[in-house]
């Protein structure tokens, strides 16, 4: 029998090999995700136990028959959910990494994937013997060509190539990114909710509203989104974890530590070790 106890254990890393390739390996017991986006594509296999996942408003069940993928800026949460334990491991893959994988593949447009949650007992396999083998460090050569295989069979049995996707009303998209521009020029300021809204003539509620319908997450989800990305490039820079903190807006280092761990599951000094070695 496992033993249960109340330990969350993570370790991540960055391959090598291909530039902007990045992996997790997760055992928790109690974890919580809060709702946050990724840069990346996400691939994640359940190994053992299980967890809920919600994103797109539909919540479903991370098991060990189901894998789930995330396009990048694609708001997500999990918690445990009633299973105990949750082991599983995920690949997050740039457009650096991407790009790479696309000239292998010989496409020059990547697809959007239209649903998370994917029943496909292969490719479960197949990303879990990627993973491992990329933890063990084994023959670079097999590494890609397991690369290539499990994102081209990724993509060839549940891509949409045409890159569908039902976009938010023009007046909607231009407003979002007219306010975004002003989070992203100003993130690390003490940006006031009043102060956003004005920005583009809207109520609070209304910006409210707008985040959601576009985004599908908060403003100050979405900001918070904005802080941990500059935090990431600062770490990878060496700066100090504590000088990290204010120059991506973080009050402190605990509220730095605090959101990153509920968005990424790992600490900004795994991230700052991951890094460096």
């Amino acid at each position: 029998m496992p033993r249960f106890d109340s330990r969350n254990v993570t370790q991540y890393w960055c391959d090598p090999h291909v530039r902007g390739l990045a992996l997790l390996r997760a055992d928790f017991t109690s974890h919580e995700y809060k709702p946050h986006v990724h840069e990346e594509w996400v691939v994640a296999a359940t190994e053992y136990g299980g967890a809920v996942i919600k994103s797109r408003g539909v919540v479903e069940e991370a098991r060990p028959t189901a894998l789930f993928v995330f396009n990048p800026e694609e708001p997500q949460s999990a918690w445990m959910g009633c299973s105990r334990r949750w082991r599983y491991r995920a690949l997050y893959l740039d457009s650096f990494a991407m790009n790479e994988v696309a000239v292998g593949l010989g496409v020059t447009t990547l697809p959007h994937f239209t649903r998370n949650l994917l029943t496909d007992p292969e490719l479960i396999d197949n990303f879990l013997s990627l993973h491992r083998s990329l933890e063990t460090g084994g023959d670079p050569i097999r590494q890609k060509e397991l690369l290539i295989d499990s994102i081209g069979s990724l993509l060839e049995r549940h891509g949409d190539r045409a890159g569908a996707r039902v976009e938010p009303a023009p007046k909607d998209r231009l407003l979002f990114q007219k306010v975004t521009r002003v989070m992203r020029d100003r993130f690390a300021e003490s940006l006031l909710l009043e102060e956003l809204a004005s920005a583009v003539g809207l109520t609070t509620f209304q910006l409210i509203g707008l985040f959601k319908r576009v985004a599908g997450l908060t403003p100050h989800t979405y900001l918070t989104q904005l802080r941990l990305r500059a935090a990431c490039r600062h770490v990878k820079t060496g700066m100090p974890i504590a000088e990290v903190a204010a120059a991506a807006g973080f009050c402190d280092q605990s509220a730095l530590s605090h959101h990153f761990r509920q968005s990424y599951g790992i600490t900004p000094m795994q991230l700052a070790k991951a890094v460096r070695g």
